[in-house]
């Protein structure tokens, strides 16, 4: 190099860098995989964003969506019969999902929720019919634990493949929704037909020893005790006791919970057979404390809804209370705009929207603005 280039010239690598310095912008966006920075608020801009997008949907079919908005809220808020009737709803949905974000912790997708529900349905149905003349002290504990236990072994078909064959366990537990809902056909369709029940698809009507008790004159039930018992014991037992302490460090990495001596094989059978169990117990309150009776369709899909209610509410327990309710709300709300000329189905549309859009939310969650120095 000659003493003028080091005197007074830039090299010409060093004039680029230069350059690329002076036009570079003052932020920039970087990729947060795990997105577990997601802002709290993005789940509120999703609800809206959903309800935005159902309104549009709504208009074109020539309704006011705020109308329809307003009839839903009043439907299933604005009378002491709406209210306990969305608690009504509300009760399988809190128990499922409790069940599903307890698998979710250690990032077990069990989305077999529904048929874990219809297993535990067709349990408590099974003490009904092979045990008829039980006490009421004797029947409901039996049927409880009937349904209990039954939902845990759904729920540990798919545990058990996942655990020592490597299976994926959304594809178990979504087959086995279809295994119960055919066995569920099977019975009402066939031997536990009622007799009586002028060729109707369900089973014989439970009697007064075999229903759960409900609060007044309402059809409110015992169920909501069991799921508010539920929901104490997930909140306790994730923040205060040891091995709630290894399902978030399974959750959170899983190398690293092994490296710490943890047998993740053993935390996820027994979380899958308390997720099922928990879905069970939830089709033992509706057949015992609802419908009364086992019936082609017993659920609209409780185990399904369940999935979205634990990612509205982030796992967190009393925000699972509160997403519960909001589709207990959306049920009973649709059940209301049928009086306007729209279908029922509008809050299954509405669901539908609010889980794309928590999806979308998480996804951009994922993604972070920051200032370049």
């Amino acid at each position: 190099m000659s003493e003028q280039q080091t005197a007074g010239t830039i090299p010409i690598e060093n004039k680029g860098a230069k350059r690329e310095a002076s036009f570079r912008l003052p932020y920039r966006i970087e990729i947060d995989p795990a997105g577990r920075d997601s802002p709290w608020w993005m789940t509120i801009v999703s609800i809206v964003l959903a309800l935005v997008a159902c309104g549009i949907f709504i208009a074109l079919n020539d309704m006011n969506p705020i109308m329809v908005y307003n009839k839903m809220l009043t439907g299933a808020f604005g009378s002491s019969f709406g209210l306990t009737e969305t608690l009504v709803k509300a009760i399988p949905l809190l128990l499922c999902g409790l069940g599903v974000s307890i698998a979710y912790r250690i990032s077990v997708w069990n989305i077999g929720a529904e048929g874990q529900f219809l297993a535990g349905a067709m349990a408590a149905t099974a003490v009904t019919i092979y045990f008829p003349h039980l006490p009421m002290y004797m029947s409901i504990p039996f049927m409880l634990v009937a349904s209990v236990a039954a939902g845990g072994i759904w729920g540990l078909l798919t545990a058990i493949p996942r655990t020592y064959f490597q299976v994926n366990e959304l594809i178990t537990s979504l087959m086995l929704n279809y295994v119960a809902m055919l066995a569920l056909n099977y019975a009402v369709f066939g031997p536990w037909k009622d007799p009586k029940g002028f060729n109707f698809p369900g089973s014989p009507m439970f009697t007064a020893a075999q229903s759960l008790p409900t609060f007044g004159a309402s059809r409110l039930h015992l169920g909501i005790v069991f799921a508010l018992i539920g929901v104490l014991f997930y909140a306790f037992v994730i923040r205060f006791t040891r091995w709630g302490y290894e399902l978030r460090l399974i959750g959170a990495n899983a190398e690293a919970a092994r490296n710490a001596g943890i047998r993740i094989s053993r935390h996820v059978l027994v979380v899958m057979i308390i997720s099922g169990g928990l879905a069970g117990l939830a089709g033992m309150s509706e057949v015992s404390g609802v419908a009364h009776r086992l019936m082609y369709g017993i659920s609209p899909g409780y185990g399904y809804t369940a999935i979205i209610v634990a990612w509205l509410a982030k796992l967190n327990p009393l925000g699972l209370v509160v997403s519960s309710v909001l589709f207990g709300g959306l049920i009973v709300g649709g059940y209301s705009v049928q009086t306007i000329g729209l279908p029922s189905s509008t809050s299954s549309m509405i669901q539908g929207a609010i889980l794309f859009f928590l999806i979308a939310g998480g996804m951009a969650g994922k993604f972070r603005i920051r200032r370049n120095r």
